[in-house]
């Protein structure tokens, strides 16, 4: 009997389960009784002999129960919670997708790289394109598998069979569930580590979580705890992988041939859910590995799936997108919900004794009664955030009404499902979208140079370039217009164009005297912090439109009200348009990007992870001087490089700083544009390991200071000052001061910008 306390205070007296371990407040323990009664149903209609269910919860086991027998054929014997499954293709994101990213951690792999680079014997033209992300998400064009008699002769001689084969479609253009893709990415590990992929894993990842019960090829020893699998013709298959494919490749694949317990399973998926930098996978890998990213008609992780025809095992209540799991072909299955730190393990071999059974329904119903059960606060918000857009088109645009529209905006301005807000406000009732107005980068955001006017091909309206010959609205271009309508996603930096086109509207507004209508959108590194050098006086321009941290710490709205309170025209009258911001709704202040529940749609072209906005007001800065930040890379902003660049002993330096939540690592690069374009850089890798504790500006000038030490003559400084805008910190810089000493500078400021930004704050603090 276990005593627990539900979310409520109230005692239960769970007699049922002697496995029920411990309770946290955010799990109704009484809910998950039901389990019970779902899988001895499936046990009863011979869908599986059995089974084990344990469910994980913010680090603690609060279920975990053995059910049925793991044989039936030729004895009968029952099921333990010790009982060892064969995993079948759980081994693809556990053992193989875990590897990998070890091996990008240690420098040694980029998910960018080509297969051929480390597979040389692939000549097919195929081959040419299709890189290790495309094998993680199963977009490479590769078949879901091929003959097993491929395989009789080793890995090396099915690689050249597999280097025959015909793609089913260009790479990246369709989703196809692929076996091959991970046997592949199995031998890249073994060729980049040097150790086959079994030990491999045993030694980077499963002893380091103590899962002392997870391998392949299990030892005879453990033969009598392993649930057996099917029958063959030389007998019933027990501790050899039921794959057959796997098991001509001698037990080891990286498709299949892992071998666990409920236990072990729960120390990895504690791992995902709750990361240590000194175990397993560090912050910044996990969350790589497990954000969600779309592919052609779903969604998928790098080796876990999110929403695809395979996420059966999602059951019908945890949220697409924000959650992610696998199942394995012999009735295994794992999902995640990172948002209540949760997963749920499934364990059974539905295919003893004669490959048949069906596990989809019961491990449906197994997560479907877990995600019920959560009924108590989750660690964080998993509220989907409502920009601006989505309110005002609930209330049927009605702060619209009668308006003739001019619409500043670009790809980012969209609903949140996809629609953009020019196509809604074209179709809006009682609205007149008389011409809309583009920033840098143009209306869809892909230029990255300046922007010419043009028309719009869908609604045939007007598109006037904001970056071109102009950079605010001309009075001509306003005639007709009584509201102009701003809804773009900022990136949360003083030198982003985005906020000094906003200014220059609200400038031109205020000339015609017309109404600005902004819808807000989430700062997306967060509208808490703030900081980094302010602008010095008279250093207004495009890149430094008003006096702010670099670090702003604003929404877009947010901004606009501060610019109205304190900003002059011309003429030295304070501006005189009327403006009325469109709050959002659910938007935490501390939360970055990634927690809003919106889809991440590159506000510029090399702006395309969140790592990248949450580097980019440090590492920005580097861009103007002879350093590459990475355009011309699949990573602008998360690297950095140059020729003359010592990568390893800076690396060394930097990281022995401890820097907070970031690491770095040496990697060689060529860049195809920008600075040092088509030459070979030595660089560093930034890894973020804990975004709550990192701070861009920080780190950007730690950097500044690093390169400074190391390369006093080679890092001109000269126009490091063209984003900093910033005589002191240049100084400081530039005379080899101390990082920690250069941030002593901004303080000053940094407590008067506080007051003035408390008088415009639209959402509170507190939260």
């Amino acid at each position: 009997m276990v005593t627990a306390r539900n979310g409520m205070g109230m005692i239960l007296l769970v007699m049922a389960f002697p496995c029920f371990l411990s309770a946290a407040d955010s799990i109704n323990i009484k809910k998950l009784e039901g389990i019970k009664e779902g899988v001895e149903d499936a046990i009863e209609k011979k869908k599986i002999p059995g089974a084990v269910v344990l469910v994980l919860n913010q680090g603690k086991v609060v279920y975990k129960q053995a059910f049925g027998n793991k044989s039936v054929d030729p004895i009968t014997e029952p099921m333990t919670t010790d009982t060892i499954f064969d995993l079948a293709s759980l081994t693809k994101p556990i053992a193989t997708g875990t590897s990998i990213f070890k091996l990008v951690e240690a420098g040694k792999l980029r998910l960018s790289d080509k297969v051929k680079l480390h597979l040389p014997e692939l000549t097919s033209p195929a081959w040419e394109t299709i890189t290790l992300e495309h094998l993680l998400t199963h977009t490479s064009g590769l078949p879901a598998g091929n003959a097993s008699s491929d395989y009789k002769e080793g890995v090396t001689q099915a690689i050249k069979k597999i280097n025959e084969l015909k793609l089913l479609a260009p790479p990246g253009e369709r989703f196809t569930y692929s076996d091959i893709g991970f046997i592949m990415l199995g031998e890249i590990v073994e060729r980049t580590s040097g150790k086959p992929l079994d030990q491999f894993s045993r030694d980077q990842i499963f002893l380091p979580l103590g899962m002392k019960e997870t391998s392949y090829n299990p030892s005879e020893t453990l033969k009598p705890r392993i649930a057996p699998t099917q029958k063959e013709k030389d007998g019933m298959l027990r501790g050899v992988v039921h794959d057959p494919r796997a098991r001509l490749l001698k037990g080891v694949a990286g498709h299949a041939g892992l071998f666990s317990t409920a236990d072990d399973l729960a120390l990895y998926a504690n791992m995902i859910l709750n990361p240590d930098n000194s175990k397993g996978l560090s912050h910044a890998s996990i969350r790589t590995m497990t954000q969600a990213r779309a592919v052609p008609n779903g969604w998928r992780t790098f080796s876990w799936d999110c929403d695809t025809a395979f996420s059966s095992n999602r059951g019908e209540l945890f949220p697409k997108g924000s959650t992610f799991g696998h199942t394995g072909f012999t009735g295994t299955s794992i999902w995640f919900d990172p948002a209540s730190q949760t997963a749920v393990i499934f364990l059974s071999n539905r295919v003893h004794p004669e490959g048949k059974g069906d596990a989809t329904p019961v491990r449906n119903k197994v997560a479907t009664i877990v995600a019920s059960a959560l009924d108590g606060k989750p660690p964080t918000t998993s509220k989907q955030v409502l920009p601006g857009i989505e309110i005002l088109k609930r209330e049927n645009f009605a702060r619209l009404k009668g308006a003739k529209v001019g619409l500043v905006t670009n790809h980012s301005g969209r609903d949140n499902s996809g629609t953009s807000t020019i196509d809604l406000l074209h179709n809006a009732p009682d609205v007149k979208l008389i011409a809309l107005f583009s920033p840098e980068h143009g209306i869809r955001g892909a230029v990255d140079a300046k922007v010419a006017d043009s028309k719009d091909d869908k609604t045939g309206l007007p598109v006037y370039s904001l970056y071109g010959e102009r950079r605010k609205p001309t009075p001509a271009q306003l005639e007709g217009i009584d509201t102009l309508v701003y809804d773009i996603q900022d990136a949360g930096c003083r030198f982003y164009t985005y906020i000094s086109t906003l200014g220059l509207v609200m400038d031109a507004a205020s000339e015609k005297g017309i109404k600005v209508l902004v819808l807000d959108r989430p700062n997306p590194i967060g509208g808490k912090s703030f900081y980094g050098p302010m602008r010095d006086e008279g250093k207004e321009s495009f890149v430094a439109f008003h006096n702010l941290p670099i670090r702003h710490g604003l929404t877009i709205g947010e901004l606009a009200k501060l610019f109205l309170l304190e900003r002059k025209m011309s003429d030295g009258n304070a501006l005189g348009c009327k403006l009325e911001v469109v709050a959002m709704e659910n938007w935490n202040r501390a939360d970055l990007f990634d927690a809003t529940g919106l889809e991440w749609v590159y506000p510029s072209p090399n702006l395309r992870t969140l790592a990248a906005a949450l580097l980019y007001p440090g590492i920005g800065l580097l861009e103007i001087t002879n350093i590459s930040v990475g355009r011309g890379t699949d990573r602008p902003f998360e690297w950095f490089g140059a020729p003359w660049l010592n990568s390893v002993q800076l690396a060394l330096l930097l990281n022995q700083q401890n820097l907070p939540g970031v690491r770095f690592v040496p990697v060689k690069q060529t860049p195809t544009s920008s600075v040092f374009a088509n030459k070979s850089c030595n660089g560093l890798q930034i890894f973020i390991d804990d975004w709550k504790t990192f701070e861009p500006m920080k780190t950007g000038i730690a950097v500044a200071w690093a390169l400074r030490k190391m390369h006093p003559t080679d890092w001109k400084t000269e126009k490091y000052n063209t984003l900093l805008l910033n005589k002191a910190t240049l100084d400081a810089v530039t005379s080899g001061s101390h990082y920690s000493e250069i941030e002593k500078l901004w303080r000053r400021d940094l407590a008067a910008y506080e007051l003035r930004r408390k008088k415009v704050l639209l959402y509170p603090e507190s939260f």
